[in-house]
C-alpha cells in the first residue's frame, strides 16, 4: 500500500457484551487480533472509542482514543495473526499497563514500549487513554538489522533524542501521508524504519559500555560501507574487514551479535533498493534486479516475495507503477 488515510472507526454506547464484541472487531482490524472487554468507571455506563489508521506502505500508524478497557493476546489470537509484527506504542495522554513475558510496563504521557506479536501479552486501561501505535512487519526490520526488537516489553526513554525524533517524525507524517505519491511514501517508510531502529538501539545501549563486537558505531560504519557498495562487485567479509581495519572474524561476530550474517544484510538491503526502484519509475523488472546484484530472475522473484509477501510485479502493481 502507498500512503493513505486516515481510515476511521468509532463506537459509542452502553458498555455491555455487545459493545465488547464491537470493540474487539475494531481492535483486531487495526491492532492485530486481541480479546478485549469494554468497560466504564461505573456499571452500565457509556463506552466511547475512536481509531484512525494511516498506511505508510506496509507499516500501519494507528491513533486510538478510548475509555476503560483491557485485553489479552493468548494462543488463539496469536494463531489468528497473519504474519509477525513488532509494535511500538506511545502514550500521549492517560495511562496504560502492558505486560509481555516477565515485564510489566506502566505507561504515562510521553512513555513508549515495544511489544512483539509472537508472544502472549496483556494490557489494561483504567481511564481515558490517547495513544499511537506503529505496527511494523518483522520482515521489514531485516533492512535495518538487529535483534533488539525481539526483546518483549522494552521501554523507550521519552527524553532520549532518538525517541523524541521518532515521535515528532510520526506527528509530521500523519499530516503529509495522504498527499504523498508512491515513491515518496516508500522513502517515508524507510525513514520510519531507520528512526525506529535508532530509538531501540539507544534503549538497548543505555547504561552499557560498548565493546568492539557490540559497538553500534562499528556496525553502523560497516552498514554504511555496504550501502555505498551495493551496486558494485560482491561484498565479502574480507573487503569489509580491510575497509575497517579489523579481522574477518570480527566482521562476522559484529553481525552475528545482532542475529544476522553479512550476506543476509547485503541481500536485504539490495532487495530494499530494488523495492524503491519498482515504485520510482517504469524500468523493466529484470533491469532493476540486475542493477542490485540479482542476475537470476527467478532467484530475485523468490527472494523478493519471501521478503515482502508480494512478487516484484505484484508489488509494483499494488503501488501504482507501470506493469511489465
Amino acid at each position: 500500500m502507498t500512503g493513505t488515510g486516515p481510515d476511521r472507526w468509532s463506537v459509542h454506547g452502553r458498555a455491555d457484551d455487545d459493545m465488547s464484541d464491537r470493540w474487539r472487531e475494531i481492535v483486531t482490524a487495526t491492532h492485530l487480533p486481541w480479546s478485549v472487554q469494554a468497560g466504564t468507571a461505573r456499571p452500565g455506563g457509556t463506552f466511547r472509542a475512536r481509531v484512525r489508521r494511516w498506511w505508510v506502505d506496509d507499516l500501519a500508524l494507528v491513533d486510538t482514543e478510548c475509555e476503560r478497557t483491557r485485553g489479552v493476546r493468548s494462543r488463539a489470537q496469536i494463531a489468528d495473526t497473519d504474519g509477525e509484527f513488532v509494535v511500538v506504542l506511545f502514550v500521549r495522554d492517560g495511562a496504560e499497563t502492558v505486560r509481555q513475558g516477565d515485564r510489566t510496563t506502566r505507561l504515562g504521557p510521553g512513555d513508549a514500549v515495544v511489544w512483539d506479536s509472537t508472544g502472549s501479552a496483556r494490557f489494561a486501561v483504567a481511564q481515558r487513554l490517547v495513544k499511537r501505535s506503529l505496527l511494523i512487519p518483522r520482515a521489514a526490520l531485516t533492512e535495518v538489522g538487529g535483534r533488539a526488537w525481539a526483546t518483549p516489553g522494552i521501554t523507550l526513554d521519552r527524553s532520549a533524542p532518538a525517541v523524541r525524533l521518532l515521535s515528532h517524525y510520526l506527528d509530521a507524517l500523519t499530516g503529509t501521508l495522504p498527499a504523498l505519491g508512491p515513491a515518496a511514501t516508500v522513502a517515508a517508510r524507510n525513514a520510519t524504519l531507520e528512526l525506529f531502529a535508532g530509538a531501540v538501539r539507544a534503549a538497548e545501549d543505555r547504561g552499557t559500555a560498548p565493546g568492539l563486537v557490540g559497538d553500534p558505531v562499528l556496525r553502523a560504519a560497516m552498514v554504511r560501507y555496504i550501502d555505498r557498495h551495493l551496486a558494485g562487485p560482491a561484498i565479502t567479509p574480507a573487503g569489509v574487514a580491510r575497509a575497517h581495519g579489523v579481522s574477518e572474524r570480527t566482521v562476522n561476530r559484529v553481525f552475528s551479535a545482532a542475529g544476522q550474517t553479512l550476506g543476509g544484510v547485503v541481500r536485504s538491503r539490495r532487495l530494499a533498493r530494488a523495492r524503491d526502484d519498482l515504485t520510482a519509475g517504469d524500468e523493466p523488472i529484470a533491469t532493476i534486479a540486475h542493477r542490485w546484484g540479482f542476475f537470476d530472475s527467478s532467484h530475485f522473484h523468490r527472494a523478493f516475495t519471501a521478503q515482502y509477501g508480494l512478487s516484484p510485479r505484484g508489488y509494483r502493481s499494488a503501488n501504482g507503477a507501470a506493469r511489465h
